[in-house]
């Protein structure tokens, strides 16, 4: 079995080349951030699960990465013509994604419970499981004051400066009945971190309480992937963060993150000459590189094979 952390797109994709790249995809588990989740319009939001379960199920948008696929916006501008609030994008087919998922949670369902029959449902032929069934919430501190993630992130377009970041929540927080079942699972092959944001996305996993220890302890190698290519983030604010927080924006920065977690990192073909300098920095970390660039379904199987031979060779060694 082969758990896999992820956020958002980037994580979606490369989610879905291991998907591609396993034998029985039924042996892979999508643990996603829900630290971005939110009401809105009275609906429970949760962009980075949908994500994952539209790419999973192919189909998401291949031009955005987000939303679906030959989406429509009649209800949006009906709202905008209301007066509204329009600022949050949602589309007329992934509203009923979010009607469905707030009418069985309020009917008592998990989480959880949803996301896996809403993925069925898809045509998604792994699992995915949030993070936890409690909520999370990321609070970015700017230099304007605190704001709630999405305002942040797509009302404001992550314009205000970064001070800092915190997860409300978090501390009373349990992992999801999944995600620590498959920490616990004999037959875990490998962790996979995928190239999520390590700020928005990684972190408010690791902030749920016991997901730090476990996966240090986990006999299972765990790898991360670099979403930093050349000093700059492949989609997303990651750079822009990392210089408003004073840190170099390097795949060496991400590896020195998440050292206590990793047995093993992956870094693009572009930044090989930091791998000499990470093994030697942060003693005991295994360094490869990979095209980690992912334009297609092609690039996603590709990498993830890599990741997945990576795992494989740390197992046995």
């Amino acid at each position: 079995m082969i758990l896999a952390l992820a956020g958002g797109v980037g994580g979606a994709k490369l989610a879905a080349g291991l998907q591609a790249a396993l034998g029985a995809p039924d042996q892979l588990l999508t643990v996603v951030n829900t630290g971005d989740d939110f009401e809105h319009l009275g609906l429970s939001i949760c962009p980075d699960l949908d994500t994952v379960m539209y790419t999973l199920s192919g189909r998401a948008n291949p031009e955005t990465g987000w939303g679906l696929a030959g989406e429509s916006w009649h209800f949006l501008d009906a709202l905008a013509v209301l007066g509204g609030e329009s600022w949050f994008r949602l589309g007329d087919r992934d509203l009923a994604t979010h009607v469905e998922r707030t009418h069985r949670m309020r009917a008592g369902e998990s989480l959880s419970a949803v996301t896996a029959d809403l993925a069925a449902r898809l045509g998604v032929p792994s699992r995915i499981a949030p993070m936890s069934d409690d909520p999370v919430r990321t609070v970015v501190e700017t230099g304007e004051g605190a704001l709630p993630f999405q305002e942040y992130f797509v009302r404001r377009r992550c314009e205000p400066a970064v001070r800092d970041l915190r997860f409300e929540g978090a501390p009373a927080a349990r992992m999801s009945a999944a995600f620590e079942a498959a920490l616990a699972d004999p037959s875990l092959e490998g962790v996979i971190v995928c190239p999520s944001n390590p700020y928005l996305s990684v972190d408010p996993i690791l902030a749920v309480p016991g997901v730090r220890a476990k996966l240090a302890a986990c006999p299972a190698p765990v790898v991360g992937v670099s979403p930093i290519v050349g000093g700059r983030a492949i989609k997303g604010p990651a750079a822009k963060i990392m210089a408003e927080l004073g840190v170099e924006a390097s795949a060496r920065t991400v590896a020195a993150r998440y050292r206590d977690l990793l047995d093993g990192f992956v870094l693009d073909e572009t930044d090989r000459a930091l791998a000499p300098r990470i093994e030697s920095e942060l003693a005991g970390l295994r360094v490869r590189e990979e095209p980690t660039v992912m334009r297609g379904p092609d690039d996603r199987r590709r990498l993830a094979a890599g990741v997945l031979a990576f795992a494989r060779a740390l197992r046995e060694s």
